[in-house]
């Protein structure tokens, strides 16, 4: 039973936190929306871009290292707070970038963005595995996935508005902006959101006043969640379910930023249809709506009907994924493809989830969840920087023929993983006696 008013406390953390989230992945799909314009006033090819795209994810890899264990050891609010200054910064740079249009200053600025956002999903983390119970971290990865898919939805829809020009609060006409914009109207929000957070956000439920909420648990009967570096470190690197969980999520990272960066180029080359049109701004909210929907749904069957073993939940996903991708690379039209694409996106958004939050929090407690995340999220944007560097010169060469084949190997590859550790209940790595 909880106490009273802890559910209430804990929803305005949850909520500052997720929003501070959601506006991290404002300033970081602002890209897929702009691709097509920076290429075409820039004369970029696809392998351009996917280079672009590629020095934002290997940078964010380094930092999923580097800060998850910094972010044990900080707290996850000022780690949030660290990576919403560095992001604010780099899109602001980023778009006044556009002023001299030169592809190795959008490749160094991405990657700064990369390595500052790099704070934000350790530092969520960080924070949640505080305020949830172990049985609750399936179901609260859904949340999670709903909070990086709402930021999915507001530029899905922000960014073609910004292009084509709208109307604000029905009173004043904005007219058709430059796709810079697509960078600094994020970048204001997230500096909005973190103010909001550096006021009411907290780190534990302790610092709230709550104590002993979940007592009996084992990663919650310490009340101090700043673990010793070493410990930590070794923790974890010496857990062979962090590196296996890994090398699935890099499989998982392939497949849904192919999908996410450059669906609306595809959608605009392949069969033509404008950012504005009706169809695409359906599939721009399908697809992070889908994907939230599936981070819930797959996480709380993780919960509720495996007693927590996120695996075998995972592999049947991949196994789902790998026949979705099979049957989109059969299809034609437009409206077909659009479906394809939200489904693609719900199975790979399942695996995601899991993954990522759930099953890092499983790993590492209290003191490890963000190192632990940090570890398994760093192989999934490996994953991603390799598949756009990878697929953009596919796309040079062999225009879209292939792009739905291309994600088929990381989806087999995903599923023979997770039912390689199907059987394991508990992916602690404990101390000896």
């Amino acid at each position: 039973m909880l106490p009273p008013g802890y559910g209430a406390r804990r929803g305005l953390n949850w909520g500052v936190v997720g929003l501070m989230y959601t506006s991290f992945y404002m300033c970081r799909y602002n890209i897929s929306i702009a691709n097509k314009a920076m290429s075409d006033e820039f004369h970029f090819t696809k392998e351009n871009m996917g280079d672009i795209l590629a020095a934002f994810f290997y940078a964010y890899a380094f930092g999923q290292v580097i800060n998850g264990l910094l972010t044990d050891r900080l707290g996850g609010k000022k780690a949030l707070l660290i990576g919403a200054a560095g992001t604010v910064l780099a899109n602001i740079a980023f778009g006044a970038a556009s002023f001299w249009g030169m592809l190795w200053l959008f490749v160094v600025l991405r990657g700064i963005d990369g390595y500052s956002q790099s704070f934000g999903a350790p530092g969520f983390i960080k924070i949640n595995a505080s305020w949830f119970s172990q049985t609750e971290r399936g179901t609260f990865a859904g949340v999670f996935g709903f909070m990086i898919n709402l930021g999915r939805v507001a530029i899905n829809q922000l960014g073609p508005a910004i292009l084509a020009g709208f109307v604000f609060l029905g009173m004043w006409q904005i007219p058709a902006l430059h796709w810079r914009w697509l960078f600094w109207m994020p970048a204001g929000i997230a500096a909005l959101v973190a103010v909001l957070m550096a006021v009411f956000a907290k780190d534990t439920p302790e610092e709230a006043g709550f104590h002993q909420v979940y007592k009996g648990e084992s990663d919650h009967d310490d009340g101090d969640v700043r673990g010793n570096l070493k410990d930590v470190f070794v923790q974890i690197v010496t857990n062979k379910y962090v590196w296996i969980m890994a090398c699935a999520y890099a499989c998982t990272g392939a497949v849904r930023q192919t999908v996410d960066q450059w669906f609306p180029r595809y959608m605009q080359e392949a069969h033509k249809i404008d950012l504005d049109s009706p169809l695409f701004l359906v599939v721009g909210f399908l697809i992070p709506f889908v994907a939230s929907a599936g981070s819930f749904i797959s996480g709380w069957i993780s919960d509720r009907i495996f007693g927590g073993r996120r695996a075998p939940v995972a592999a049947g996903i991949y196994c789902l994924e790998v026949l979705v991708i099979i049957a989109a690379s059969q299809i034609t039209g437009a409206v077909p493809i659009a479906v394809a694409f939200v489904v693609v996106a719900f199975t790979a958004n399942s695996t995601h989830s899991l993954l990522g939050p759930a099953a890092a929090m499983d790993i590492g407690g209290r003191k490890a969840a963000a190192f632990a995340s940090g570890c398994i999220n760093s192989f999934q944007y490996l994953g991603a920087g390799l598949a756009m560097q990878l697929l953009g010169r596919l796309l040079d060469r062999t225009g879209y023929t292939y792009f739905f084949y291309f994600m088929i190997p990381w989806a087999i590859v995903g599923a023979i993983l997770m039912f390689s550790m199907a059987g394991a209940r508990d992916l602690r790595k404990r101390k000896a006696a």
